[in-house]
Parts: C-alpha cells; structure tokens; sequence
C-alpha cells in the first residue's frame, strides 16, 4: 500500500516539478514587476516562487501535521546503503552551471553566475541549517537534525541555477541536471538519512534560494550601475558651441 502510494506521489511531484517551472517563467504568471532587476536584463515574475513554495509546503505538512506520516514514507531495515555518490554530488551539482557554460551560452556572463551562486549559497546555507537545528528532527537512522535535506537543497540550487540560465540555449544538459539533483535526494532516502518530507522540503529551499538570488543580485547591479552613471555625470559637461564658422560641441570631464 505504502509503495503504491509513493509512486502516485512521485509521480505528482514530477509532473509539477516538469510543469511549473515552465508556466512560472513564460506565460503562467503575473506580469513582470517593475523593479531595478528588469532593466538590468532580468525579470522577476512572482509565479517563480510557486514551485518552491508548494514544495516547501509539502515537506513541513509531511514533518508537523500529525496522521500525515505516510509523507516520511519507509524506513530501511538494512541501515540503508555505505556509498559517498551522494556526498559528491551534492557539491558538484554546485558547479553545473558552470558545466554549462563550456557548452553553451547562458543569459548572463560567467561573472554573473559566480555571484548569483555564490548568493544563493548563503541564502540556502543560512535557512537549511537554522532549520535543521531549531527543528531538530531525528533521521531514519536515529541521527539528528534531519529537516530539510541538505544535500538535496544543494543539488537542486546547482540544478535550477542552470535551468535558468540555460534552459533556452541547451535546454537537455540544463534539465538533466534536474535528473541529477533528484538522484541525490532518492540516495538519502535509500541510505536512510532522510524521510521524503525532507527532501521534497530540502529541494524547495534550494529552488528558492535560487530565485531569490536572482531578484537581490541584480537589483543590487542596477542600483550600483545607477549610482556610478550618477557620479560620471556629475563630472560630466556636454553642451552645444557656436562660432562664426560653424558650431561643434562642447565636453569636458573631471578626473
């Protein structure tokens, strides 16, 4: 019965992890808000939010609500597995991006994309730790602070970073790191470090670190670019000059 029940699940989650992102981004949300961001060559739609927030959701439901245990799914009587795979991949799905970038033309620079991880990280580091410890909830195997999983959010923070920026120009490597990241949450669960509302909670939070990433960094890129421009034209004189043989124009610039 639990078996049956979690492949009806999984299979939801993969319909809505397929679908949303798609509708969030292109033609299922709200108009673009006019904010810093959109003249800086991105616009944040409020409907990107969506997809984490549902997962997030789904994840403290199958953690707090009490006759909802079916959401933590099994517990392994063998321990679970002793491979590292999962240790590994949850770094190096950080670097996928990054991966990208030798195939192919993302929607902003590497430069860029060194920031908007390097923010998101923080982001995902500061709200996934201090969950784990104020929530304190046991793993599986009898190991403490097992909400949210880390290792997923990791993993799908790399993967929708690149989604994002790579989604147009190589939209297979930029999904498959979707296939990827899910791989490092189904290896928790295998090796007993995590129930399934941790790591559907964990994935949540990594795609929302991403999305939130991307509305702070280049709100923050525009409002410097605003304010260096500002300072320019304060040194900055430009005005017409006439003369009896003609006219030209005047300019001069303070260093």
């Amino acid at each position: 019965m639990k078996g049956s029940w979690f492949r009806k699940m999984a299979g939801l989650i993969g319909v809505w992890m397929a679908v949303v992102p798609a509708l969030a981004e292109d033609g299922g949300s709200p108009p673009a808000l006019p904010t810093d961001s959109v003249e800086a060559g991105y616009a944040f739609r409020p409907g990107a939010l969506i997809l984490p927030a549902s997962l997030i959701a789904v994840g403290v439901a199958g953690s707090v609500i009490d006759g909802m245990n079916d959401f933590h799914l099994f517990r392994r009587g063998d321990g679970g597995g002793s491979f590292e795979v999962d240790n590994y991949m949850e770094w190096g799905m950080l670097g996928w991006v990054f991966l990208c970038d030798l195939t192919g033309k993302g929607k902003h620079s590497v430069t860029d994309h060194i920031f908007l991880l390097a923010l998101a990280e923080g982001m995902n580091a500061g709200m996934v730790h201090g969950l784990k410890k104020v929530v304190d909830k046991p793993r599986p195997d009898g190991a403490p602070y097992a909400f949210p999983s880390g290792h997923t959010a990791n993993a799908f923070l790399g993967a929708h970073l690149a989604w994002k920026e790579f989604k147009d120009s190589n939209p297979v490597l930029a999904y498959s790191g979707y296939v990827a990241a899910a791989a490092v949450g189904g290896m928790r669960l295998y090796k007993n470090r995590h129930w399934v509302s941790d790591v559907v909670a964990g994935a949540g939070f990594g795609i929302l670190s991403v999305e939130l990433s991307y509305l702070i960094y280049f709100s923050i890129r525009r409002a410097i670019a605003r304010c260096a421009a500002g300072k320019a034209a304060n040194r900055l004189v430009i005005a017409p000059a006439f003369h009896q043989g003609g006219g030209g124009l005047y300019l001069s610039l303070c260093f």
